[in-house]
């Protein structure tokens, strides 16, 4: 351009902040001034708008500065850019002192206030604004209502949602789609599904596929599965793709028995449709094959394997799947795999493969991943300080467990709980049930978990009294609805005390139908104490209900054996034989020059095998020689 203005200018500016540019951004700004022009009120908007976006405060009061020099700073719309700098850097205080300074106010003043005050959370702030805005007669407009609505995430807010849903009706602003997805979120974070459907069917003309999205995120919230998958299949009828969002919100609501049913006809849709590449949905296919029972491993597996490209969720969603399911050597190598590729560890990784280091008792490499979260600053975090302490323990090193706990941040339940099941699995239940009493008096508010730990230091250590009392005094004392955990926990302290009919009774005086969970611990109960009639009975149940499980099948079998039931056995082994099931060998591990070796019964698989067997054949012959001349 032979000759440029101030309106050239402007627009460069204005291109390279809608691009996100923002170094580009601030060389043409001084350029600009290099050749002698003007800041005007828009340079000013455009600019701060850029500075806004990127939260760099520093440049932010560099333009302010400039404004108050320049005179702008009474002008309406650079006084708005500013407040909202501000705001998007995180300083709703200085914020609200631009707006107070301001002599003239327009819609998007208190709207970048509003915004400033929702993105903290301050309620009172923002409907203190908004009863202002009205009372003033200032013009609302999507931009009010739609951060507004998104504070409304609480059973107690109901009526202030339907307060604020009554303005937007007589504004007229339904018909605008941010406003109207974002009421149909604000119903459902209030917990009337019922009302974010009346909104949704209401504006049958206006609906988007946010709108969609947001009814589905509604019933999914709610448990509502069956619901959402009709209105996943209508949308479709109707002519609406489904986006990311779409395919990664049903996905992750398929677990165990809906895999089968929904969730591999969605994975298919996604192949059909092309959006198997695309990194989250393939993330949400992930963690569904990998959060059932295991049984889907492999799936989740070969897409870990097919993706080009990964992120954290990935390899971290497949570091879980692997650790959860028992396949914890995997689980290791994938973290050496993680390690040498440079892929950034996060909290999350250290924790997950730290759980894998306990489960197979690998204290050298757990002693490795421990330097290492040190010296990445993660050793202070709550959830690897916890996975420390259990991959320790496990290893049988309570001292090491210990001086990771004492060393964290003790200000929340989750290390605490770690140290006492810790003490609690080493048969030191006393000394957990001081750390309980140290936890009561540093005043760390307890959860559910922290009951798990006292009842199952109470069990391990036949405090029978003790624990039956705490179950008592869980929701009294500790303001602690007792669970099905706890019931069960308090179920094996009496199974494991030979008090085989008050854990039957407990279990008749739970508040709410016994799950699976608590009907094997009582039949645990019953192996233990060789009642064999109550035995048969829970035992019948659990084979109704998890007719899949070979727990029932192996803890029947071992108590038959035990009364020379031959006959039971074997037809509790053609059950199993003609439903697929299969007992799970055992495991073990044992680590040698910082390499994991596993064994399962029966397995020849490993590489030295001859060796191995070449060498218990010669220790047999050796203590047979013992034997014969000792």
């Amino acid at each position: 351009m032979p000759q440029r203005d101030a309106v050239s200018w402007n627009s460069l500016i204005s291109g390279y902040v809608n691009h996100g540019v923002l170094e580009s951004t601030w060389a043409v700004l001084m350029r600009m001034k290099h050749c002698g022009f003007c800041f005007d009120e828009y340079t000013f908007g455009s600019i701060l708008k850029g500075v806004g976006s990127n939260e760099c405060l520093f440049a932010g009061q560099q333009l302010h500065a400039c404004i108050v020099k320049t005179g702008y700073e009474q002008n309406v719309y650079s006084g708005s850019a500013l407040l909202d700098m501000y705001a998007k850097c995180g300083r709703v205080v200085d914020a609200r002192k631009c707006f107070d300074c301001m002599p003239e106010r327009n819609t998007v003043s208190w709207n970048a206030l509003i915004s400033g005050y929702v993105e903290t959370g301050d309620r009172f702030n923002c409907f203190s604004l908004f009863e202002s805005m009205h009372r003033e007669g200032v013009r609302l407009d999507d931009g009010t209502f739609s951060p507004l609505l998104t504070l409304f995430d609480s059973p107690d807010l109901y009526k202030q949602t339907v307060q604020v849903h009554c303005a937007i009706i007589k504004h007229g602003m339904l018909s605008d789609c941010s406003v109207l997805n974002a009421t149909i979120s604000a119903y459902s974070g209030c917990g009337s599904v019922e009302d974010a459907k009346k909104v949704f069917d209401g504006a049958s003309d206006e609906r988007d596929i946010v709108s969609w999205n947001a009814m589905l995120a509604a019933y999914l919230e709610h448990d509502k599965r069956v619901l959402a998958f009709n209105l996943f299949s209508m949308m479709q009828n109707l002519g609406f793709e489904p986006d990311i969002y779409t395919y990664t919100s049903m996905i992750s609501s398929c677990f165990e028995e809906e895999i089968t049913n929904q969730g591999q006809p969605l994975h298919a849709l996604v192949i059909k449709q092309g959006a198997e590449h695309l990194i989250p949905v393939s993330n949400s296919l992930m963690a569904m094959y990998s959060g059932s029972n295991g049984v889907y491993m492999d799936n989740a597996i070969r897409i870990f394997n097919e993706m080009e490209v990964k992120d954290h969720v990935s390899w971290n969603s497949m570091l879980t799947g692997l650790s959860q399911h028992g396949f914890s050597e995997n689980a290791l190598k994938l973290f050496q795999i993680m390690q040498s590729g440079n892929v950034g560890m996060d909290y999350y990784a250290f924790s997950t493969v730290l759980r894998s280091c306990a489960d197979v008792a690998a204290l050298q490499l757990g002693q490795q991943i421990h330097a290492l979260a040190l010296r990445s600053g993660y050793e202070s975090n709550e959830f690897v300080t916890s996975n420390l302490i259990v991959m320790y323990s496990k290893c049988g090193t309570i001292e090491d467990a210990r001086r990771s706990f004492e060393t964290s941040y003790k200000q929340n339940a989750v290390t605490w709980n770690s140290m006492m099941f810790a003490y609690a699995q080493h048969g030191q239940g006393h000394v957990a049930l001081d750390l309980f009493s140290r936890m009561k008096i540093s005043k760390v508010k307890m959860d559910h978990i922290t009951f798990v730990a006292v009842l199952t230091a109470c069990s391990h250590n036949g405090l029978v009294e003790k624990g039956y009392a705490f179950l008592k005094t869980m929701e009294s004392g500790y303001g602690i609805l007792p669970r099905m955990e706890h019931y069960a926990c308090v179920i094996d302290l009496y199974g494991r005390a030979g008090r085989l009919k008050e854990a039957e009774n407990i279990v008749k005086e739970m508040p709410f139908q016994p799950d699976a969970m608590v009907w094997k611990t009582l039949l645990g109960a019953c192996r233990l104490c060789g009642d064999v009639v109550l035995a048969t009975r829970v035992g019948k149940l659990l084979l109704e209900s998890q007719p899949y499980d070979h727990c029932t099948y192996v803890l029947l079998c071992e108590l038959y054996g035990h009364l020379k039931w031959w006959d039971e056995i074997a037809v509790l082994k053609r059950t199993m034989k003609d439903k697929g099931v299969k007992k799970v060998p055992g495991w073990s591990w044992i680590e040698v020059g910082n390499q994991m070796h596993s064994f399962h019964a029966a397995s020849r698989s490993h590489t030295r095998n001859e060796d191995i067997r070449q060498m218990l054949r010669t220790l047999t012959n050796d203590i047979a020689y013992l034997d014969k001349y000792l």
